[in-house]
């Protein structure tokens, strides 16, 4: 009797020993942090406005979650470093991937449907929807040409002031933009800008001059510098420095002005730096890093327009903005021209490719588009799809389109 009772007390001892330990390991489970790694590959570093417009997200990121995440960046990868770069993300565990150049788009989509168990989230990428559709891929952008359509009606405000003082006239009122490469992504941009512009400067006209790189600095301040001497008072950009920018500050005294990206750029031009516009990619990065935490979808998690994996916005959710105006050179009445411009595009009541126009395909002629049928940007992909050159006002530069 005795050693059942030793044996019995023993017995319960042991459970309540294990059940003690048991629970303090959990509990001192439950209240550690759990730590999510997440990748980031940048073609730039923070010296380039298009990395930097990332890195800002990144911050917030890491302001918002704290400890329970760890944030591995590789900056200034090179297209023929991405492969081993994103083999290094994943060998460092991440649960999700940003890409931020439309260039790495391909690769990875490769590497989501080798690594199934990691998100892969593609900034500027057009090719989610394509076979193979991968759950763990996800495309993602801002409705930029609403933002360049309101940069352009600062810009065509300024060509009237400079009219109606007699500093330039209505046949001087032209427009220059630097852009990337003659696809969908810059057409697009540069064509919502003009019909912003002409909204309240009917005369105006542009010249487009393509830098065929996704980020050169003296190449983009050369372009700029090229089109200020073909007689452009105004010049924008969908390009990743800050080059026009500068190559417009250096030129003030010719009365031209500057439209920029990414960010503001009235620190580095303030005589001629009028706005600037930007996607801000936070709303998404931070809803699909808030999905990998939570193991939810990120499609469910982010607020954004998906179709599939794929997801976009615009002003109505903060994916859009116009950044400060430089209140020491705009023309009166500017800026309520864009808050009203703003919020007709926040309750959809904006349209940008519409009018009395005929675009035309840069590659093939007999593949036209009439806008007197809006063009509806956007609507079946957060990337840009109108790549329809208006040759009556717009004149390309022939030797960088060939």
């Amino acid at each position: 009797m005795k050693r059942n009772i030793i044996i019995t007390s023993i017995t319960a001892f042991l459970f309540l020993l294990t059940f003690a330990i048991t629970h303090l390991c959990f509990h001192n489970y439950l209240s550690k942090e759990y730590t999510v790694k997440i990748g980031f590959v940048h073609e730039g570093d923070e010296s380039i406005p298009y990395t930097n417009n990332f890195i800002r997200a990144q911050h917030t990121i890491a302001e918002r979650f704290g400890n329970k995440v760890n944030i591995i960046a590789k900056n200034n990868v090179t297209p023929d470093e991405l492969d081993k770069t994103l083999d290094e993300l994943v060998k460092e565990n991440c649960k999700i991937i940003f890409t931020t150049s439309y260039s790495h788009a391909i690769i990875a989509k490769e590497f989501a449907e080798k690594y199934p168990e990691i998100q892969f989230c593609q900034a500027m990428g057009d090719n989610a929807g394509e076979t193979p559709v991968l759950k763990n891929y996800h495309t993602f952008m801002g409705e930029i040409h609403k933002g360049f359509y309101v940069a352009g009606i600062v810009a065509g405000l300024k060509l009237n002031e400079l009219v109606d003082k007699s500093i330039i006239t209505t046949k001087e009122a032209r427009l220059g933009f630097v852009a990337t490469y003659p696809y969908a992504g810059s057409i697009s941009s540069y064509t919502a800008f003009l019909l912003g512009a002409i909204s309240v400067c009917p005369e105006a006209k542009m010249n487009v001059r393509y830098t065929y790189s996704w980020s050169h600095f003296s190449e983009e301040k050369n372009c700029a510098k090229d089109l200020i001497d073909d007689g452009c008072i105004i010049i924008a950009q969908c390009t990743d420095t800050t080059g026009p920018a500068i190559a417009c500050e250096e030129n003030s005294s010719k009365n031209v002005f500057h439209i920029g990206y990414n960010q503001s750029m009235i620190d580095i031009a303030p005589k001629t730096s009028l706005t600037s516009t930007r996607i801000n990619w936070s709303p998404f990065i931070t809803g699909a890093v808030q999905a990998v935490l939570k193991n939810k979808s990120i499609e469910n998690t982010v607020k954004g327009r998906s179709r599939g994996t794929d997801t976009g916005a615009g002003f109505d959710l903060n994916w859009v903005q116009l950044l400060a105006l430089n209140t020491d050179i705009i023309p009166a009445g500017t800026e309520k021209a864009v808050e009203k411009t703003i919020h007709n595009f926040k309750k959809g009541k904006q349209s940008v490719f519409l009018g009395n126009y005929i675009g035309v395909n840069p590659y093939n002629d007999e593949d036209t588009y009439n806008l007197a049928n809006e063009y509806k940007e956007n609507a079946t992909s957060s990337f840009p799809t109108f790549y329809y050159v208006i040759r009556e006002l717009i004149s390309i530069d022939e030797q960088s389109l060939f």
